[in-house]
C-alpha cells in the first residue's frame, strides 16, 4: 500500500513539474496535471490541499536551501571579529556562489519553477528577498569598515539594491539559460570579479 502511495504521489509530481515548468503557477492547469498524473482529482487531495500547495512540495526544499546556505554565509562573515571581516571579504560568498551553481545544475527542473515559475505565489519574491539581504548585510560591512578608520563614502539604499539585483539576477542567469556546468562556473567567477572591482571602486578602495 505504501508503495503504491509513493507511486502515486511521484506521478503527481511529475505532471506538475512538467505543466509548471510549460505555462507557470499562474497558467497551469490542475485538472490537467491530474489528467497526466493518471489519476483521480479525490485521489489528488488526498496528497495536496491546492495547486500552490503542489508547487510548494516542488520549490520549498530548494528555497530551503538556497536561503539557508545564503544566510549561513551572511551571517557566518557578520559574526567574524569586526578587525579580521577586510582580510576575510568574499571567502565566505565566493564559496556560497561555487556551491549555488554546483546546486542549480543538480536540481535545475525545480529551482527553474523556483526561479521563473513561481508567480502567484508565496515564492514570486524569492529573488527579492535575497537582495533585501545583501543590501542589508551591505550596508553593516560599510560600517564595520567606517569603525575601522576607512573613509568610505555614503552611499544611497536604492543604490546598493539595484547593484545587488543585478547581480543575483544575473547570476541566475544560469538557470534561464541552463548553462552547462563548467561555462556557469567560469562566467560567474568572471562576473564576480567585475562586481568586486565594481565595489571597490565605488568605496574608494
Amino acid at each position: 500500500m505504501e508503495e503504491k502511495s509513493s507511486d502515486t504521489l511521484e506521478k503527481i509530481q511529475q505532471a506538475a513539474l512538467e505543466e509548471f515548468s510549460e505555462k507557470g503557477f499562474l497558467g497551469a492547469s490542475l485538472r490537467q496535471i491530474v489528467k497526466n498524473a493518471g489519476v483521480t482529482t479525490g485521489a489528488f487531495y488526498g496528497y495536496f490541499s491546492s495547486k500552490e500547495a503542489l508547487f510548494a512540495s516542488l520549490v520549498e526544499p530548494h528555497a530551503a536551501a538556497l536561503m539557508g546556505r545564503f544566510m549561513e554565509a551572511q551571517t557566518g562573515f557578520a559574526e567574524l571579529p569586526e578587525q579580521e571581516q577586510p582580510a576575510h571579504m568574499g571567502e565566505a560568498s565566493g564559496d556560497y556562489v561555487d556551491w549555488m551553481v554546483d546546486y542549480i545544475c543538480e536540481h535545475r527542473e525545480p529551482v527553474n519553477l523556483l526561479l521563473c515559475r513561481a508567480e502567484g505565489t508565496s515564492y514570486e519574491h524569492f529573488v527579492h528577498n535575497m537582495v533585501e539581504v545583501e543590501v542589508e548585510y551591505t550596508l553593516k560591512y560599510m560600517e564595520v569598515l567606517r569603525r575601522l578608520g576607512k573613509d568610505i563614502p555614503q552611499l544611497d539604499q536604492s543604490l546598493c539594491h539595484i547593484i545587488a539585483s543585478g547581480m543575483f539576477n544575473g547570476l541566475f542567469e544560469i538557470v534561464i539559460h541552463d548553462m552547462p556546468r563548467e561555462q556557469a562556473h567560469r562566467d560567474v567567477t568572471q562576473f564576480r570579479t567585475f562586481y568586486t572591482a565594481g565595489w571597490l571602486e565605488l568605496m574608494g578602495q
